[in-house]
């Protein structure tokens, strides 16, 4: 029987906050600051408690996260909690009460960029690892702990360079540590994004040659993909959210007397099992090939996919779904089952056939907006369910 680990978990609370304070006064926001003061401080702390952990580098050599392995003393599966340091940037830093980078606490909350998604999760992954590592021998297959960066940016290169280093042992399993203490979110739609690039002669805007531009064009296109009747939620898969269709960006033109060559178009679709990456792009090309059909232009409409992340669900029977379903209610807490709207990095390890939850935490405000927080009452909670989770899961 797993011992009762809430006494445990309101001891280590503490700790847990001194090393995510610390965390969020070290600005790691991505694409604009240096992962490395925050992973040095990440770094310090594993090897003041000899916990093994290395470096992680992506293709071109850039320090992308850092990987803690606690290995167990018998044969079994391998799990992975996974928590990302880098952060959304600041937005207006004028519109916060208080200091981005603050990391205080006040009234119960601890404050400052990171402190929801998701810094907290990485100082309790990394107490987890630092209360199982002496009792390794004793559990089947092992532990690791991903503290990635390069999430924000939507490239996510920590959580990339983990899964192609040969020297890690996959894992079965992987639990992230997003925020939110009313739900285990175990699915997520999938995504198809492409840039589209429309034609037409440019010229000069007061020219009597009347011409068809590229705005026109371009605009006659995204009528043509607002209309598109998408499905529903697919009963058949058991998929509780339909696909949706969103033009993200439009960009074309300068000043007033040139009528623009091109314009460029973002567009996202969110997919699900039975609306997948390849109708979705066959969608899209049926509204391209309609206009350049009743709009014809010299040059074709081009459509270049960006990126394609499948839908992933787990049942609530599949692990590593139902370890923490289970923990959650062992602990004495009432959640759900979520499949989440936006894509998240569960969908990156779904695509290499990796079992993910995307989210079980603390509750908060202000998640890449102004005044990001995190309540820090339901922290032991939080901390005794992934604890709880991930012993289940070792002693299996």
């Amino acid at each position: 029987m797993i011992e009762d680990l809430s006494q445990a978990a309101r001891v280590r609370t503490a700790s847990v906050v001194e090393l995510a304070s610390e965390l969020i006064r070290c600005p790691s926001r991505a694409g604009i600051d240096d992962y490395r003061p925050v992973l040095t401080v990440l770094e310090d702390w594993l090897a003041a408690r000899a916990l093994p952990h290395r470096r992680l580098h992506d293709a071109a050599g850039a320090l992308v996260g850092l990987l803690v392995e606690i290995p167990g003393g018998r044969p079994g599966a391998w799990w992975t909690l996974d928590a990302c340091v880098d952060t959304a940037p600041y937005g207006d830093e004028g519109a916060w009460s208080f200091p981005p980078d603050s990391g205080d606490i006040v009234d119960g909350w601890l404050r400052g960029r990171g402190a929801a998604d998701s810094k907290l999760a990485a100082a309790m992954f990394c107490h987890i690892a630092a209360d199982l590592a002496p009792r390794a021998a004793g559990l089947r297959g092992g532990l690791a702990v991903l503290l990635d960066v390069d999430e924000h940016t939507g490239g996510f290169g920590g959580a990339r360079a983990y899964l192609a280093d040969p020297q890690a042992t996959r894992p079965d399993g992987v639990m992230i540590g997003y925020p939110g203490m009313d739900e285990v979110v175990v699915g997520g739609r999938g995504l198809w994004r492409a840039a589209i690039a429309v034609h037409a002669p440019s010229g000069h805007s007061g020219s009597s040659k009347t011409v068809i531009g590229a705005i026109s064009r371009a605009a006659y296109l995204v009528r043509l993909l607002d209309a598109v009747e998408l499905p529903g939620a697919d009963d058949s898969s058991h998929f509780p959210l339909p696909p949706k269709l969103s033009v993200t960006a439009f960009h074309g033109g300068q000043g007033f007397s040139v009528t623009p060559g091109r314009v460029d178009i973002n567009v996202d679709i969110r997919t699900t099992p039975a609306f997948d990456a390849h109708v979705a792009e066959t969608l899209v090309r049926k509204a391209v090939a309609e206009l350049d059909a009743e709009l014809p232009a010299p040059v074709p409409t081009e459509v270049i996919p960006v990126a394609a992340w499948p839908p992933f669900r787990l049942a609530e029977d599949e692990q590593p779904a139902a370890a923490l379903l289970g923990a959650a209610t062992g602990e004495g807490l009432t959640v759900r089952a979520k499949t989440a709207g936006p894509s998240n990095i569960g969908n990156l390890l779904a695509g290499e056939g990796i079992a993910a939850t995307a989210g079980f935490g603390v509750p908060y405000e202000g998640l890449h907006g102004i005044d990001e927080r995190a309540h820090l009452a339901g922290l032991p909670v939080v901390y005794a369910v992934y604890r709880r989770a991930v012993l289940g899961l070792l002693r299996g």
